[in-house]
Parts: structure tokens; sequence; C-alpha cells
């Protein structure tokens, strides 16, 4: 555990590098100009100390213009590092802005590339969370490297330089002091580190938690767990209140120590330049360059304390999201794919055996062959594997072992999206995009006329509902589709199968959802759907499927029997006992 923590930072800080490949030359750039102007500011110091020398002593008639010389170069470099500041305020606005936007845009398309089971094992508002931390932490983590990192820097190494051209004593001391400061400040950063990222961890859990409540709000107030889920939340907000008060404790006693480190240097350095000063070593001027270098030294060194903390605060909010981009994706196109061609739709499922996990076998030596154009359903209890066998043909897991070809081709062989392309899904419980209805029906094809929406939607029987509605087609149906009821939900979801038009269809308890009636106006549009289309139909009302050309009963992941419903039901066995038992309800 310690060894992941400790490789976090280094695993967020090269995703940072891999993901802004081609900003880098404009990035540096920047930093040299912001090298470039801390190192002019050194100068000032020595324009302090030249004009104390020159009050300290007695006057002549060359002092005035001396003095006013001196003003002069004070209001050059002024105007010089004023210039240079502006460059580089409008130039980072310019890259900051390119280059988040840049993060934000593949974030979003790296995690939709992660397999079904990575967004079944993770909290949507949990990932929302992560991806959002993730960017925001890359500009903060270049705000703090650009606008305090370089500047301490190149003012610690050209104030050390400074003094010890004064007197190498002077130097010693605060290179000395600055390496006592630094390292304490780095250690305990580290130290606090590990806080940071369990901080960051409950921060997601908690989202995640927030966004599951929000989702379950209906099943909250039927079950009257208003308290319960109050002290489950509060309970894991009370965590996170813990380990965030415990890292503010720690960043100030950081702060406390470095407080005291900073009175000593300045007593030490006041106590020698004395010393030095009644050997004549030094004049009035250098303590005002001495004076004026501390002053710096203690501004920035009190900003690097909090800025190597934040540091690492950004990258313990940005491990999580790392951690998610550097997981290989579970299922991906192989090396050479080449896009599925279907001319036919023949699928065939050979020696198919799949584990969830070690433990949960679902299918196994499943073998089926399905003819291009033959209309076949899929029955058996719950739990017999049948969603199963369409998410493997969808490739949302690959198969343990064994194959799956449609016209020959191994599914695995393809490139996905031409498998998708080739396989229209109606699922039991269909999702939509919290957008408008023909925006939802014109997923299914999303070059599609308004006049071809209409007409799948009245395929569906959904643009009689449609009508109804206030805003007709242009009404938004709320996240995942919540302000219209399941029939509603399934006939759009049927609607965006029919407008897809692909060679294949799978209908997984497409009508689960419908009342009588709709679901016998329903039928009639799949028939023409399925019409010329190689068909997989799960359903468990069995008088959905009746007029298949084949049902293939499926039991503990194996094919058990198949045939006609006429033929099934003159054998003994689990598809004549699931009739008796529904038939029986109507009864």
């Amino acid at each position: 555990m310690k060894e992941q923590n400790d490789m976090k930072p280094l695993l967020v800080l090269r995703m940072f590098w891999r993901m802004t490949a081609g900003f880098r030359w404009p990035f540096f750039g920047i930093w040299v100009l912001i090298a470039l102007t801390s190192a002019v500011w050194i100068v000032y110091p020595w324009i302090y100390k030249a004009i104390f020398d020159t009050l300290a002593g007695p006057p002549s008639a060359e002092t005035l213009p001396y003095l006013l010389r001196l003003i002069g170069l004070m209001a050059v470099l002024y105007l010089f590092t004023w210039g240079l500041w502006r460059v580089t305020g409008f130039g980072s606005s310019w890259i900051y802005t390119r280059i988040e936007s840049h993060l934000q845009v593949e974030s979003f398309h790296a995690l939709l590339r992660h397999s079904y089971r990575f967004f079944s094992n993770n909290f949507s508002g949990s990932l929302v969370r992560q991806t959002n931390r993730f960017v925001d932490a890359f500009g903060r983590l270049g705000e703090k490297f650009q606008w305090n990192l370089i500047p301490l820097v190149v003012t610690l190494v050209g104030v050390t330089i400074a003094l010890s051209l004064r007197h190498a004593l002077l130097g010693i001391i605060m290179a000395a002091w600055i390496v006592v400061v630094i390292g304490l400040n780095v250690w305990l950063s580290l130290w606090k580190l590990k806080y940071d990222i369990r901080r960051a961890a409950m921060d997601s859990k908690m989202t995640g938690m927030l966004s599951d409540a929000i989702t379950n709000s209906s099943n909250i107030k039927l079950f009257s767990a208003y308290t319960h889920e109050h002290d489950r939340y509060g309970a894991v907000v009370e965590q996170h209140r813990r380990l965030q008060k415990w890292t503010w404790d720690l960043a100030e006693i950081i702060m406390s120590v470095q407080t005291l480190l900073m009175g000593a240097i300045e007593i030490g350095l006041m106590y020698a330049g004395i010393r030095l000063w009644q050997r004549g070593l030094l004049t009035v001027g250098d303590f005002a360059l001495l004076q004026a270098y501390l002053i710096s030294v203690f501004d920035k060194l009190w900003e690097f304390g909090r800025t190597i903390r934040e540091i690492y605060e950004q990258l313990a909010d940005a491990s999580e999201m790392a951690v998610i981009l550097d997981t290989p994706y579970e299922v991906m196109d192989a090396r050479g794919a080449k896009k599925l061609k279907v001319e036919r739709g023949r699928i065939e499922f050979q020696d198919v055996e799949f584990r969830y996990h070690k433990t949960r076998r679902v299918l196994s030596d499943f073998t089926l062959s399905i003819a291009a154009g033959e209309k076949v359903a899929l029955v058996g209890s719950s739990g017999a594997g049948k969603s199963t066998v369409t998410k493997l043909l969808m490739r949302f897991f690959d198969v343990t072992s064994g194959n799956i070809f449609i016209d020959g081709q191994d599914i695995a062989r393809v490139k996905m999206e031409s498998l998708w392309e080739n396989v229209a899904l109606v699922p039991q419980e269909p999702m939509l995009f919290h957008r408008t209805i023909m925006e939802n029906i014109r997923y299914g094809e999303r070059e599609a006329s308004d006049e071809e929406a209409v007409k799948a939607a009245k395929l569906a029987h959904a643009h009689e509902f449609i009508q109804e509605l206030p805003q007709g087609y242009d009404t938004y149906v709320g996240e995942r589709g919540v302000k219209l009821s399941g029939g509603e939900r399934q006939r759009v979801a049927i609607a965006r199968a029919i407008l897809k038009n692909a060679p294949i269809l799978v209908l997984d308890e497409a009508t689960s959802s419908l009342d009588s009636e709709s679901e016998s106006l329903i039928q009639d549009a799949l028939k023409k759907l399925m019409k010329g289309k190689t068909t997989i139909v799960i359903a468990h009302r069995l008088s959905t499927i009746m007029q298949m050309d084949r049902i293939v009963v499926v039991e503990k992941g194996r094919v058990v029997d198949m045939g006609t419903h006429e033929e099934l039901l003159k054998k003994k066995g689990m598809y004549q006992k699931l009739w008796n038992i529904q038939a029986g309800g109507f009864i």
C-alpha cells in the first residue's frame, strides 16, 4: 500500500507529461521568461545598497546625478520586468486554457473507452468528480510551479550568490539554511501526502454516495429511509472531516516550524553582518541589501511551504483519475483488427465459456448457430445466462474461452465500433440521454432527417404519446429518461432501433414495460423491424415469442433444448414447465 501511494504522484506527473505532448515548447518558453524576470529582480537590492552607501557618505557635486542615474536604472528595470510579466500572464492564459480543455476532452475520451464492467463497478458521480479534479489539479500544479517554484529557485540561487560576493560567510549561512528549510518542507509534505491521498479517496466516496442517494431518491421515500441514509452519509462525511482536519493540522505544524527557522536565519545573518561591519568588511548599504534579500527570501519560502503542500494535495486529488487513465482497457480492439462486414448475418457461438470472476461461471460449453435472417428466442429461468449471451455478442465482455462468429468473422478480431454499428440492441431497461425525444430517437442514426425519425416513432407507436407532450419531439426527457414512463422509454428505444436499421437485432425483454394494449401494437412494429434481420429475442413472457422460428432453452449456462413453440410443448422439459406456470397464471 505504501509503495502504491509513493508511486501515485509519479504516475500523475507521467500522465500530465504524456497528455500535454503538443504544448511543451510554448509551456517551457513561458517558464524561461518567468525565470528571466525573477533573475532581473536580484539586481534591485544592489541598487538599494548603492543608494544607501552614497547617502551614508559625504555629499558632493556628483552625488545627485549619481543617485538620479540609479533611480533611472530602477525605472528601466521596472518597465522591463513589467513587460515580461505581461507577456507571461497573457501567454499563460492562452496555453493553460488550451491544455485544460485538451485534458478534459482526452479524459472524457479515455473514460468512455473503458468496459461495461468498469462502469458497473464505479459510481458515475465519483467518476465525474475524479475527472474534474484531475483537470483542475493540472491548472493548480502548473500555477504553483510557474508562479511560485521557478521564482523561488531563481531567487534562492541568486541571493546565495549575491551574498557570497559580499562575504563567503553570509553565502554559506544562507545556503545551509535554505537546504534545511526546503528539506524539512519536502520531508514533512511527503509524510502528509498519504493522508491527502486518503482524504481524496474519501471525497470520491462521499460524492459517489451522494450521487447514489440522489439517483435512488424514490426508493428512499418508499422505504422511509431518510434517517438511515442521513446517518450513513453523515458517517462518511465525518470520516472525511477528520482526515481533512488532520491534514490541515499537519500544515499548521509545518508552518510553525518554518516560522521559527525564519526568525533564526534573520537573527543569525544580522549578527554575522554586524561582526563583519565591525571589521570593516561590510557597509551600511550592505544591511539594506541583506534586509531586502531576507524579505524576499522569507516571502518566497513562506509561499514555498504552502506551495509544496498544495502541490502534494493536487497530486493526491489527481491520483485516482491518473490510475484510471493508466489502467488498460479490459475489452479493446485486437492488433490488426478489421471492420466487420455483415452480408448475411449468421451468428455462431462455439464452446463459449464465460466467468464474471473465478468463482462465478455463467456460461459453459455454450454452442449455438443462428442462421442468417432467423428469429431465435432465448428462454430460461432468471440467472440462466440469457442476457449474458447478448452482452458477449455485443463484446461488452470478452469470452473466457471459445469463440463467437458473425458471418465467419471472429468478433474478437474485428473493430468493436463496426460490430456495434451492425447490431441494434433494445435492452430491458433502456437508458435515455437528458436531451430531447428527437435527439434520443435520432441517436440510432444521427444523420437521419426529422421525417425519418418521426416515421420510426410512428412504427414504434411512440408518436401518439409524443404528440401529447407540451413540446412534442422537443421535450427533454430528464436524466436517464425519468420524465417518461417505463413503457414510453421502451417505445423511444424501439424507435431508435428501427431508425438504426442494423442487420442484427437483439431484443432483451423489449416489451416488458408495456401494457397489453401497447404490447400488441409493438409486436406488429417488431415484426416489420425483424423482417430480413437476424434476431435474438429474450423474453420471460412466453406469449411474446410463440412466433419465433426457433426457441432455445438455456439453463445453467448451457443450451438444454430447442425447437418451435409447438415442438417444445410436446416435451416434458423446462419450456413446458415455464409455459404451464405462465398459462396457469392466467386461469
